[in-house]
C-alpha cells in the first residue's frame, strides 16, 4: 500500500501487510482495526493510516481553537483584575479563591483548589531559570503562563461551579452576546476528550468525529466568525472524514 499524501488515497502493496506491524503497533492495537476491516490486513493497515491522518487534522484545528480560547478567556478575566493592579494571572487567590463545597459522599473539598495549583505550576514552568545578579527571579510576562497552562485548565472555566462567581461578571464577555455558558461547557467538553485521545494517538473510529468537527466550528463561531471561518477553510477535517477507508 503507497500512500499519496496529498489525495488520501492509498494503492495496495503487500509489503505493508505483513506481520511486523504487530511488533511495530502491538497486537491488541493492531486488531482494533482489523476487526474493523472484517480481517482485511491491507484495508486494516489503510484504516490505521486514515486514523494517523485524521488525528492530526483534528490537532491542527484544535491547536487554533485552543489558541482563541485561551486569548478571549484571558481578555474576559482582565475586567476581574483593577487598574493599576498586577494580571489576573498573578492573583489566583483573588480569582480562585477558596470555596467549600461538599461531596456526594459528604467530604468537603475545596473547589478551586486545582486552578490555583495549575496556575502555580504554569508560572513556575514559565519563570526564566536565570536569577537577577541580587539572587531573585524575574517574573515571567503574563503571556508566557498563559501558554503554560494546559487545554484542561480553559476547560473547567465554563464548569457549573464558576458560574456565579465567574461567569455572569467576567467570562460571558469571551463570548458572542447571548451566549450560554452550558453550550460553551458542551462543546468544549467534548473537544477536551477528543483533544486527549488525539494526544494519546488512540483509535478514533467509533467517535462521532462529525459531530466533535460541528463542535469546532460551533465553539470556533461563539468567539469569533472571522476565527470559524479560518479554521473552517484550512482544516482538511471534512475532507477526511468523507474518504474513511470502510
Amino acid at each position: 500500500m503507497t500512500a499519496n499524501p496529498s489525495s488520501g488515497s492509498y494503492e495496495h502493496d503487500e509489503r505493508w501487510c505483513g506481520d511486523w506491524i504487530e511488533t511495530w503497533l502491538s497486537r491488541p492495537r493492531f486488531e482494533v482495526y482489523l476487526r474493523a476491516a472484517n480481517q482485511d490486513r491491507a484495508l486494516a493497515v489503510r484504516l490505521y493510516e486514515w486514523n494517523t491522518a485524521v488525528s492530526a487534522a483534528f490537532h491542527h484545528d484544535l491547536s487554533h481553537l485552543e489558541v482563541a480560547l485561551r486569548n478571549t478567556y484571558d481578555r474576559a478575566l482582565g475586567h476581574a483584575v483593577e487598574a493599576g493592579r498586577p494580571h489576573w494571572v498573578f492573583q489566583a487567590t483573588v480569582i480562585f479563591p477558596t470555596r467549600w463545597q461538599k461531596a456526594a459522599n459528604g467530604t468537603r473539598y475545596d473547589v478551586n483548589e486545582t486552578s490555583r495549583r495549575l496556575l502555580a505550576e504554569a508560572i513556575k514552568n514559565a519563570t526564566p531559570k536565570v536569577k537577577h545578579p541580587c539572587g531573585s527571579e524575574k517574573r515571567p510576562s503574563p503571556g508566557k503562563v498563559i501558554a503554560e497552562l494546559s487545554f484542561g485548565f480553559w476547560r473547567y472555566l465554563s464548569a457549573r461551579r464558576h458560574h456565579d462567581p465567574l461567569w455572569i461578571p467576567y467570562l460571558h464577555l469571551a463570548f458572542r452576546a447571548g451566549t450560554d455558558r452550558r453550550d460553551v461547557d458542551r462543546h468544549v467538553e467534548r473537544l477536551h476528550r477528543l483533544r486527549n485521545r488525539v494526544a494519546h494517538h488512540e483509535p478514533l473510529l467509533a467517535v462521532d468525529l462529525r459531530g466533535h468537527w460541528e463542535d469546532v466550528r460551533s465553539l470556533a463561531l461563539l468567539i469569533s466568525p472571522q476565527v470559524a471561518a479560518y479554521i473552517t477553510a484550512n482544516s482538511s477535517c471534512s475532507r477526511l472524514l468523507a474518504t474513511r477507508p470502510c
